[in-house]
């Protein structure tokens, strides 16, 4: 049976925020242009694997910072959740397993609340 472990919220928050991130910024490496800086495009069917690129406009200046600002706050929470005080808490051996715990743990359901909603009594209508 697996162990599971009882993750502090901060570091849960900081792992799905880590996800959002790194499909945001996957997202948007899918639609800008394959090179940063314009090129030529070119196509290479002489060697043992054909190679094709169409011409590439460049990523504009909004596009170039747009993907530093994803990559700097992918980095930051993977610092975040990498060196967080409760992997010291986790036996060496165990942090590896620990760790993908973390990365695969779905969000907690939502508390219910502590009182019923008012309304009719049950049975009455």
């Amino acid at each position: 049976m697996a162990t599971t472990y009882d993750f502090p919220s901060d570091l849960r928050a900081g792992q799905e925020e880590l996800h959002q991130v790194r499909a945001e910024l996957s997202a948007l490496l899918k639609r800008l242009p394959w090179s940063v800086e314009p090129l030529d495009g070119y196509s290479d069917t002489g060697g043992w694997r054909k190679a094709e690129r169409p011409a590439s406009p460049g990523w504009t200046a909004d596009e170039q910072a747009e993907v530093e600002k994803l990559r700097r706050r992918e980095h930051e929470l993977a610092v975040f959740v990498t060196c967080h005080r409760f992997w010291a808490e986790v036996a060496s051996a165990d942090r590896v397993e620990a760790r993908m715990a973390l990365k695969h743990t779905p969000e907690p359901p939502p508390e219910p609340p502590l009182d019923p909603p008012p309304g009719p009594a049950a049975g009455q209508a």
